[in-house]
């Protein structure tokens, strides 16, 4: 634990693997910006590498951070809990920032309570949302002004947590994916190298990494324009092949439910909601998706929601611009013969639920 320090900076932890960043490091410098310009403060980067990371540096600072702290050591070249800690500890106990921001990836989460815990710090996991408030302490009557408000959906969604951390810092929360929006990066933009040179002497890891293998992910929904998900409704895994002909018809890509990768339909890189993906594309079609907030805190900031389900009491209608009370074997069928054909479209039947905005439900 570090002393409170008002004029500390707001960090963000870089994550990459091979010189490669990930894409919710640099969504997460865009929310950082906006944090550490409320606050007054520099925004500063943390990048532990092997070597070489002056390019990923200057990456970092055109997405906006004021200060990249590097750390370039053998010990670092592939991701070890006892290394990557030791570094991070040491860089918040030399420069005190007040805000640390994770991604709640596999090593955000695997890393930000290693750190929290060290620190006996407070650590607040799969933020969907951070501001700056003021807040009074329970049994204090003094208004802390400018701490780091961390919401997140708490008892399985069904309500929206604000968590503050006012004594114990610094102020730590793990991000999720694609929550943030991503930030324009500016060329011209250009941040100051901090290094510190890691007290890696006489440090000897618990673990010696072999080898290393890393699968890809079989589908990118974070960039897809049209997406289309099916959810436990579609029956089985022979019915999803559905949702398969109608993405790619539209040209888009195949999103799921948790309960339909649950059941197996289709593979977990699929999954759009609360422990999978969070996703904004121009258009997503919901098939026999019930709409539980898990899910649909993954996608209703969709730009446009189609939801087909045979229960119009469902709550993705809620959340949907336009909705089609029916069966998905009947209705994507049509839908597909009417992209294909170009047909208009009444030939598809009269949607029996109207858009949102008409019906006064919320949008996406």
């Amino acid at each position: 634990m570090i002393e409170v320090n008002r004029r500390g900076e707001v960090w963000v932890f870089a994550e990459q693997e091979g010189g490669a960043l990930a894409e919710v490091s640099l969504e997460l410098l865009g929310k950082g910006r906006e944090l550490a310009d409320t606050l007054g403060v520099p925004l500063g980067a943390v990048l532990l590498t092997v070597a070489d990371g002056e390019t990923t540096a200057t990456r970092l600072g055109q997405y906006g951070a004021d200060r990249i702290y590097l750390v370039e050591h053998d010990l670092l070249r592939h991701y070890q809990t006892a290394a990557y800690a030791r570094a991070v500890c040491e860089l918040v106990t030399a420069w005190s920032p007040q805000v640390v921001l994770y991604g709640a990836t596999a090593l955000g989460r695997d890393l930000a309570p290693t750190v929290a815990s060290a620190l006996r710090c407070g650590l607040t996991a799969d933020c969907t949302d951070l501001q700056i408030g003021d807040h009074t302490p329970p049994g204090s009557k003094e208004l802390q002004k400018n701490l780091l408000l961390q919401i997140r959906p708490a008892f399985g969604g069904s309500i929206i947590a604000t968590i503050v951390n006012y004594d114990r810092w610094p102020q730590m929360a793990t991000v999720r994916e694609g929550v943030m929006v991503m930030p324009q990066p500016d060329g011209r933009r250009r941040a100051m190298l901090v290094r510190h040179a890691a007290a890696f002497d006489g440090f000897r890891p618990p673990l010696a990494i072999l080898e290393s293998e890393r699968r890809p992910k079989k589908v990118n929904l974070k960039a897809a324009r049209v997406i289309v998900a099916g959810g436990a409704g579609v029956g089985d895994k022979a019915s999803f092949r559905l949702i398969w002909e109608l993405a790619n018809c539209l040209g888009g890509a195949v999103g799921a439910s948790r309960a339909a990768i649950d059941l197996g339909f289709v593979d977990k890189d699929h999954q759009v909601g609360q422990t999978g993906t969070t996703v904004r594309p121009a258009l997503y079609i919901a098939c026999g998706i019930s709409g539980a907030v898990q899910h649909r805190a993954g996608m209703e900031e969709s730009a446009k929601i189609l939801a087909i389900n045979t229960d119009p009491s469902a709550p993705i209608f809620a959340v949907a611009h336009y909705g089609i009370v029916g069966d998905l074997r009947v209705v994507i069928p049509k839908l597909i013969r009417a992209v294909r054909s170009g047909a208009k479209a009444e030939e598809l039947g009269e949607p029996l639920a109207p858009p949102a905005a008409e019906a006064g439900g919320a949008g996406g």
